[in-house]
């Protein structure tokens, strides 16, 4: 029962720091999705046909930046005996990415290709988070950073228990389960929206933090 529980509250911690991130550098730093990358690939589109410059094809370097980190994020699986190492790795790189985003400014250094810079660390995080989601998918109710998986589960599951009512209860516990991915993820996305407009990438921090508490929990426990 307790590592039921710990599933849900580790389920919404990782939807609620995807949606974060994703927008949070989605509005601060020039429309990179960091947890969605294939999400760039229609930014990218968009801004070539109406005309951009050099940075639209930043949105490109997502993808390798990506894929480099899910590879890490395996061979941090192999040699770690705490299966939340990775997560570790993605909280010290989020916590480092907001404080870069401060030296920088303090420095008065702050340009495009800075922020360009801190998007990819993100990038790189959240590829280390997807790599955990992969690795161990027992310990999250779903997909953690792409919600499309959950929404169509969620749908067919709402189907059932119109059609059947609330009997089954196998189809309620996952419709539960996907209604916290989705709500997590939704409530990450308004929170990275704030702090992106109003504070900039430097609230990276937190969702760091957060992550960096989460594995020492794990670590304990």
């Amino acid at each position: 029962m307790e590592i039921q529980k710990n599933i849900w509250y580790v389920t919404l911690l990782l939807t609620m720091i995807a949606g974060y991130c994703d927008t949070v550098t989605f509005v601060a730093a020039d429309s990179i999705f960091s947890a969605h990358v294939t999400g760039n690939f229609i930014v990218f589109a968009y801004q070539i046909i109406k005309g951009s410059d050099l940075h639209a094809w930043v949105k490109l370097l997502t993808f390798p930046v990506f894929i480099l980190a899910v590879i890490v994020g395996g061979r941090i699986a192999l040699e770690a005996t705490n299966r939340y190492s990775i997560l570790f790795w993605e909280g010290i790189i989020l916590v480092l990415s907001g404080i870069a985003c401060y030296v920088f400014g303090y420095l008065g250094i702050v340009s495009q290709w800075t922020i360009y810079t801190i998007a990819m660390t993100t990038v790189f995080a959240m590829g280390l988070q997807n790599a955990f989601g992969k690795l161990y998918a027992k310990e999250t109710h779903g997909p953690t950073t792409m919600m499309t998986g959950n929404v169509t589960q969620a749908s067919l599951d709402l189907g059932n228990l119109l059609k059947n009512g609330l009997k089954d209860t196998e189809v309620l516990l996952s419709f539960k389960k996907q209604l916290v991915t989705i709500i997590g993820f939704l409530v990450g996305c308004f929170l990275g929206a704030v702090a992106g407009k109003f504070f900039g990438l430097g609230t990276l921090i937190f969702p760091g933090v957060a992550m960096i508490i989460c594995y020492l929990y794990h670590r304990e426990n």
